[in-house]
């Protein structure tokens, strides 16, 4: 069975996988109208669509109507005039601007569109899927993106750092930061901090970080191989003045990911009830209890008394 990869890595390929649906849709609807006689393609539609609900327009106020870029409608404004579908005209008010109409044969186009075409493509539409479901999330996705575009996300510009040796101070500051607010540094602590490279790396483990674009390294976690295809998540940590704004979430979503990039099985983690927010971030994000792991791990720290294994998030 052919595997998809698109549909295989979800959110991370959803531009690529909604430019290979909006291709099959285009090819469809063409062979559309080709069978309806028409001489126009998919690409040429929201600019003749345009014209033709609001009449002559700039390059400007097409590209604005459309949602496209003006060097994307020029060029569907030359091939439509080669076409004879769409004319140069005079603006009114301003001679400068040159405006972009319909011709004669484009609104006869347009007209048999409306009668022969539209009506075919949304009952074949709406014979694939729940059509308005479908529109409302891609309204909710545009307008997202129109406030805030992809490159500023998560929250204020997150981004995952791997570890190198000039973030093992920000690795021994911030870890240091929790421990000692509550606890005491223990021995396996020491040796982690002290050479992060030797403890955690060299072993076969990784170390990711959160970069604010503002604030710098603001987080860190570790994943530590205890055995075949296990590993232990440890020195999850955000330091003080970047809580509560997601940084610990993104960074703990984006640890489990590596963690079964790197051909992990089994993940599990040791803790303290005592950090209650920690705990309902990890049974959100599929780590349950575990009494066996407590009973053969926890001894690792004289902190430890809870033990959770990643079962997966629903």
């Amino acid at each position: 069975m052919a595997i998809d990869v698109l549909a295989a890595e979800a959110g991370v390929m959803l531009g690529s996988r909604l430019k290979r649906l909006a291709e099959r849709l285009q090819a469809g609807a063409g062979l559309i109208a080709r069978d309806c006689s028409l001489p126009t393609q998919p690409a040429h539609m929201p600019l003749l669509t345009a014209l033709r609900r609001h009449g002559p327009m700039s390059v400007g106020e097409a590209a604005e109507a459309t949602g496209f870029s003006q060097p994307a409608i020029t060029r569907i404004a030359r091939q439509l005039r080669a076409m004879g579908l769409v004319a140069n005209s005079v603006g009114d008010k301003d001679r400068r601007v040159t405006r972009l109409e319909l011709t004669r044969s484009g609104q006869a186009t347009m007209e048999r569109a409306e009668v022969s075409l539209w009506p075919r493509i949304r009952a074949a539409v709406a014979e694939s899927c729940d059509v308005d479901t479908l529109l409302s999330v891609v309204a909710t996705l545009e307008a997202a993106l129109a406030e805030r575009p992809l490159n500023h996300r998560p929250g204020p510009g997150f981004a995952i750092r791997p570890f190198t040796d000039k973030f093992a101070a920000d690795f021994a500051r911030i870890n240091r930061q929790w421990i000692e607010e509550g606890y005491e540094v223990e021995a396996v602590d020491q040796a982690q901090l002290s050479d992060p490279r030797a403890a955690i790396i060299e072993p076969g483990g990784e170390i990711l970080f959160v970069d604010d674009p503002e604030l710098g390294i603001i987080g860190t976690c570790g994943l530590l191989p205890t055995g075949p295809r296990e590993f232990e998540l440890v020195k999850m940590a955000v330091a003080p003045e970047a809580r509560g704004r997601g940084a610990g979430e993104f960074l703990l979503r984006a640890t489990i990911e590596r963690a079964f990039a790197l051909g992990a099985e089994r993940l599990f983690l040791l803790t303290n009830k005592r950090a209650e927010a920690a705990i309902k971030l990890y049974e959100r994000n599929g780590f349950v209890h575990d009494a066996e792991i407590l009973a053969r791990c926890g001894g690792e720290y004289a902190r430890c008394d809870v033990a959770m294994l990643y079962v997966g998030r629903n």
